[in-house]
């Protein structure tokens, strides 16, 4: 895998944070202008971090990017609170948001664990690329 595109956690959060931006745009302009900013640019964070870390050279690099990132997911449930609490999203826009979370958190995890495999191979001098043979992309 040489190409973010082909990152699926990558595209998740894409898709997550377009959805958010979309859901935010209809809110009147002091929702926006408070808990809407604060939610879409920490949605938007969680891909950007990813991106960012995807093209540092170094695999530990990459897995900080991705601590950063998970962070921002964290953030995000939070603000998503916040909006169901104040009304400005339905209970199901909830759920529905709170799942997609729910898999972008554990696929990042599992991407995190997997760079982590790849420092220590890099570490021991062994090779091996997150560029090839990566089990995290769509077309396995």
């Amino acid at each position: 895998m040489n190409r973010l595109e082909d990152l699926e956690i990558y595209l998740l959060s894409e898709a997550f944070a377009n959805e958010i931006w979309f859901t935010v745009a209809e809110w009147d302009y002091f929702a926006k202008d408070t808990l809407g900013k604060q939610l879409a640019r920490s949605s938007d964070s969680i891909g950007g971090n990813i991106a960012e870390g995807f093209g540092r050279y170094h695999y530990k690099e990459n897995k900080n990017f991705c601590y950063f990132s998970r962070g921002s997911l964290i953030e995000t449930k939070g603000w998503i609170r916040k909006a169901k609490t104040r009304n400005l999203i339905s209970e199901d826009q909830y759920l529905h948001f709170f799942k997609q979370l729910e898999t972008i958190h554990l696929k990042l995890n599992t991407y995190i664990k997997y760079i982590g495999k790849k420092a220590d191979d890099q570490n021991r001098g062994n090779s091996t690329s997150l560029m090839t043979n990566d089990p995290m992309t769509n077309d396995q």
